[in-house]
């Protein structure tokens, strides 16, 4: 699945609408404990977010080789865009150029999709982090850097179609949203609850609407656009989250 003028602004879902801009995501220099997948795939959760492709790779080869390429060849693409916007600060940093091309290679990323429809997928459920996106309102650049989010997460449940969004230090806030298929790849986010710094619970308006649709997924890596055009780039922390009720 990729989402603020609310003072102080609630956590984020990569989407945006034009009545609200919603939370903020991302980066921070703590690791994660590595993450446990089926069928012994292992990633790790630190910023050098470096998994090992070769032992995945080995777990599909009695794929035909049609598959295999298509498997190395997006494994391939994926490092390309992790080393793109690994000194970009979570996109912060990022030049128009850079931007263009971070888009160029995820729209490359996109074209290899192996999960057509996400929102059935398995893959799609637990806590992901967000390491890049266009949106200005959740990279906070308006902001002074002591005053941005550090991490920023979102989880997504979708048995039970809720999303959560979660921001770190310093604010702590958090929202929690109803999803509402619209196809297989895309869906519609009515949030309902803000949570400021992650106590306070304060209803969310109305207006607090978006649309994310999920381009890419596996395993690991998530990318998804907004309704507004911003890209979002997602890596997996925590498959076993659950939203709280």
């Amino acid at each position: 699945m990729a989402l603020s003028s609310l003072s102080p602004p609630p956590p984020y879902l990569p989407t945006h609408s034009a009545s609200a801009s919603l939370p903020k995501l991302l980066h921070s220099n703590f690791s994660f404990p590595p993450t446990s997948y089926p069928n012994n795939v292992s990633t790790t959760t630190s910023t050098n977010f470096r998994p090992d492709y070769g032992k995945w790779r080995a777990h599909v080869s009695f794929f035909p080789a049609f598959f295999n390429n298509k498997t190395k060849n997006a494994e391939s693409i994926k490092l390309e865009l992790l080393e793109e916007i690994a000194p970009l600060d979570r996109g912060a940093e990022a030049s128009p150029e850079d931007q263009e091309r971070v888009d160029q290679i995820a729209r490359k990323l996109e074209a290899v999709n192996p999960t057509k429809e996400p929102l059935k997928s398995s893959f799609l459920n637990g806590k992901w982090e967000l390491i890049y996106t266009t949106s200005q309102s959740i990279l906070q650049t308006q902001r002074p850097k002591l005053l941005r989010s550090r991490t920023n997460f979102q989880a997504i449940n979708a048995d039970r179609l809720r999303a959560q969004n979660m921001e770190s230090w310093p604010f702590f806030n958090q929202v929690t949203a109803d999803l509402t298929p619209l196809n297989a790849r895309k869906v519609a986010v009515k949030f309902d609850y803000f949570k400021i710094g992650g106590l306070i619970p304060v209803k969310a308006p109305d207006r607090a609407r978006g649309e994310l649709e999920i381009s890419y997924l596996d395993v690991e890596l998530r990318v998804s656009r907004g309704d507004k055009g911003n890209l979002f780039i997602l890596k997996m922390v925590d498959p076993l989250y659950e939203i709280p009720s």
